[in-house]
């Protein structure tokens, strides 16, 4: 058997610059984990269905365990430890919190993500249209009631007026 040749990739992650190199087949997901010891972004199911793993890519939500690292250069990355500035919680995280939206914390990552892409699209988005957003992303703690509120609130603070 063959191994692969690892290829030397550039990723923006953050706002900060890696070069790193990896096996073409390693995920996003294992690249941020494992080797930038990103560790907020969440494995749970690998396969893509329970959205805990969930990454932005240029603002867009994508599950990190379907996205090979090499796939991701050239695209702007954030994870869960790119939305705080400082000691300063991004509002979704904020509105997370003060909503008592966290409980274990496994989809905290996925589903506050997830927000920041809606809230950026739709600041004073629906309670449809939250559930929409977030109906990859499961949660076995919280019931989703909070979630939502906390979204909404969230959306209250970045402009959006709704709730």
């Amino acid at each position: 058997m063959k191994k692969s040749t690892r290829r030397l990739i550039a990723l923006q992650v953050n706002g900060n610059e890696y070069e790193i190199a990896v096996h073409p087949n390693r995920t996003l997901l294992e690249v941020l984990r494992e080797d930038l010891r990103l560790t907020g972004t969440k494995e749970g199911c690998d396969d893509g269905s329970c959205g805990t793993c969930t990454v932005l890519l240029d603002g867009v939500p994508v599950r990190s365990c379907l996205c090979l690292a090499l796939e991701a250069q050239g695209q702007a990355i954030t994870t869960i430890e790119g939305l705080a500035a400082g000691q300063q919680l991004h509002p979704v995280q904020q509105a997370f919190v003060d909503q008592g939206a966290i409980q274990c914390g496994y989809c905290s990552p996925g589903m506050i993500l997830t927000a920041k892409a809606l809230l950026d699209r739709n600041p004073a988005p629906s309670e449809t249209d939250i559930q929409r957003a977030i109906s990859g992303t499961f949660c076995r703690c919280t019931g989703y009631n909070k979630i939502v509120t906390a979204i909404q609130k969230a959306g209250q603070l970045v402009g959006g007026g709704n709730g």
